[in-house]
């Protein structure tokens, strides 16, 4: 029997990609979401326990009629300036709802949990590529939930012998490479499927935000994962705990980076269409370069980014941009 592993918020863009991963890997996910802001069409490879976060019976409940062996922790919300106007919906979420879930894990007896943790918790690092040393420190309500819940994990960790896996990624980006899902929130906060929607007529010119960075080309530069890379070591993580590892706290990104304008370039070669864009004043908050160290993740995992150049995670996007049903 394969071994069953309950995915909060696995109707999403990461989860439902981990859930993909955890099926192709021998494993059956259950897909925990109440469907705020995932989609039922999302979740493909296992059942839907439909729940919110906060429903610690309804939890356990789940944790218990699957059987679960662990969790994959994704159910979050995850829009920075969300998270400034409305610090409250943030902490009683994604801490108020990860203690739920962890509360629900002891009284059903599950200890592992891998962890979908942000680069956000740096804020503007001290310097480039970060490694998992450096200060943390957030500039947002949304990093700091993040940096909050791994520090919980390291006391219960200590306290009740929970065993965790917090991985901080850096920009998603991309889909399934199959076409099968991908990326579909409401509003589009991403840069490439906004880059895209600009290209393809079915969005506004995409704000450029900020041009006098001091980068190459004087735009923001980020690290983009694609969403299968991470979903895999996701699944890396889950069997490294299984096997007696460690709790760990890694980095998961490709060590290298790309500017706006480099995406936006990207978009038009991989497209053939021309970007419509707009050149904005700097977002407040907002670092010139953020860059993983990803060398630990590496090593502990032995993982490697297979679908992460930019073109790539661009002709990914691209072919599910062209045909994304208006509800997934």
């Amino acid at each position: 029997m394969s071994k069953s592993i309950l995915v909060t918020g696995g109707a999403g863009y990461v989860g439902s990609h981990a859930c993909k991963a955890l099926a192709a890997a021998g494993y059956a996910p259950v897909a925990y979401d109440n469907l705020s802001r995932g989609h039922a069409a999302a979740v493909r490879w296992g059942p839907l326990a439909q729940g919110d976060l906060g429903d610690r019976e309804r939890l356990v409940a789940a944790l218990r009629e699957h059987q679960a062996e662990a969790v994959m922790h994704f159910a979050a919300f995850a829009y920075v300036g969300e998270s400034v106007g409305d610090p409250e919906t943030y902490y009683r979420n994604n801490v108020g709802g990860t203690l739920s879930l962890l509360g629900a894990m002891r009284e059903a007896g599950v200890g592992a949990l891998v962890f979908s943790s942000t680069c956000a918790v740096y804020g503007v690092p001290e310097r480039v590529p970060i490694n998992e040393d450096c200060p943390k420190a957030p500039l947002n309500p949304y990093g700091e939930t993040k940096l909050a819940i791994e520090r919980a994990l390291h006391w219960y960790a200590g306290a009740y012998r929970l065993r965790y896996a917090a991985l901080r990624y850096f920009n998603a980006a991309g889909c399934d490479p199959d076409g099968e899902i991908g990326e579909d929130h409401e509003p589009e906060t991403h840069l490439i499927p906004r880059v895209l929607r600009a290209a393809l007529g079915t969005a506004d010119p995409v704000d450029i935000y900020g041009t006098d960075y001091p980068t190459p080309d004087g735009t923001a530069v980020r690290d983009y994962i694609h969403v299968t890379d991470l979903a895999d070591a996701h699944v890396r993580a889950l069997a490294d705990l299984a096997a007696g590892g460690g709790s760990m706290a890694l980095n998961l990104g490709t060590g290298g980076g790309a500017s706006v304008r480099e995406v936006i370039a990207a978009v038009e070669r991989v497209s053939g269409r021309a970007v419509p864009r707009r050149e904005a004043p700097r977002r407040a908050g907002d670092p010139p370069e953020l860059v993983a160290d990803p060398a630990r993740a590496r090593a502990r995992l032995g993982w490697q980014p297979r679908h992460s150049d930019l073109d790539t995670i661009v002709r990914t996007a691209l072919a599910w941009e062209t045909r994304r049903p208006t509800t997934v």
